[in-house]
């Protein structure tokens, strides 16, 4: 269309004589390609943002296919996933990942990824960021943006006396996903910018933190999570109160109703 309006207008051209466009030609040009411009831009910026989904996934496949080689070379046990406070961070001597993303000189420094026990499986360091995620730290972009389920890797959820969860199971060895089938059961998951700190993503079955560790919705207001077979899924948010980061969320919240389904089993 655009190439016939150019034709159109030198015929015109040629017409008077040389006399060559006037004003009202060309602002009808420009008014076109304007127009086709913001049509194309839409499209152009949705399939840039489903690049970035569709490798965001690429690298959560990457993370659940490190964690089962590990464990096949480890005796079945899966790395080893614990808060990085108190007196459990003195305990954790295989940790999947090393570093606290709130701390400025951790979020920048790739060593703590290289430090973590998945990366002689997963060696690249940019597989451990979510490639949507521009979070930066002194103008620096943060190394890590994804977590592992705190239901998986140590058996801490079900030590912690201010944390009771009656009846639900942790895992730390691939042997006992059996309970629940590892299809149903998701590992690691891209984590908000704004709850990020350590490797450890808090889901609290009996709802007394909803959404202390936030989803992040970097993928048109969804998030990517693997689950412990290998396979990627993409869950989008729908309940607002998954956008206030500040607070919990309701324990109705049926994002956290979802999660909560594949998180652990009694």
């Amino acid at each position: 269309m655009h190439d016939w309006i150019i034709c159109s207008l030198k015929t015109q051209d040629r017409n008077r004589g040389g006399a060559g466009f006037s004003l009202i030609e060309i602002l009808v040009v420009i008014a076109i390609v304007a127009m086709l411009a913001s049509l194309l831009l839409p499209a152009l910026s949705s399939a840039k943002a489903k690049g970035k989904r569709i490798a965001c996934g690429n690298h959560l496949h990457q993370l659940a296919l490190a964690s089962q080689m590990y464990s096949a070379d480890n005796d079945g046990k899966l790395a080893e996933n614990r808060p990085l406070t108190g007196q459990a961070a003195l305990l954790t001597t295989n940790a999947w990942i090393t570093g606290n993303m709130q701390s400025a000189k951790d979020a920048t420094n790739v060593n703590l990824v290289r430090l973590g026990k998945l990366f002689p499986y997963a060696n690249q360091a940019e597989v451990y960021r979510c490639p949507a995620d521009q979070t930066m730290t002194n103008g620096v972009l943060r190394v890590r943006s994804y977590s592992m389920n705190s239901w998986m890797g140590s058996r801490y959820m079900e030590q912690q006396a201010d944390l009771t969860q009656r009846g639900y199971r942790t895992f730390v060895k691939d042997a006992e996903l059996a309970a629940a089938g590892p299809s149903r059961l998701w590992m690691f998951a891209d984590e908000h910018q704004a709850t990020l700190d350590d490797g450890f993503f808090l889901v609290t079955m009996d709802d007394s933190f909803p959404f202390a560790s936030r989803p992040a919705w970097r993928h048109e207001r969804a998030y990517g999570l693997n689950f412990a077979d290998g396979h990627v899924e993409t869950y989008r948010l729908r309940d607002p109160g998954s956008f206030q980061i500040f607070d919990y969320a309701s324990a109705r919240n049926t994002d956290w109703l979802r999660l909560k389904q594949v998180t652990t089993v009694r």
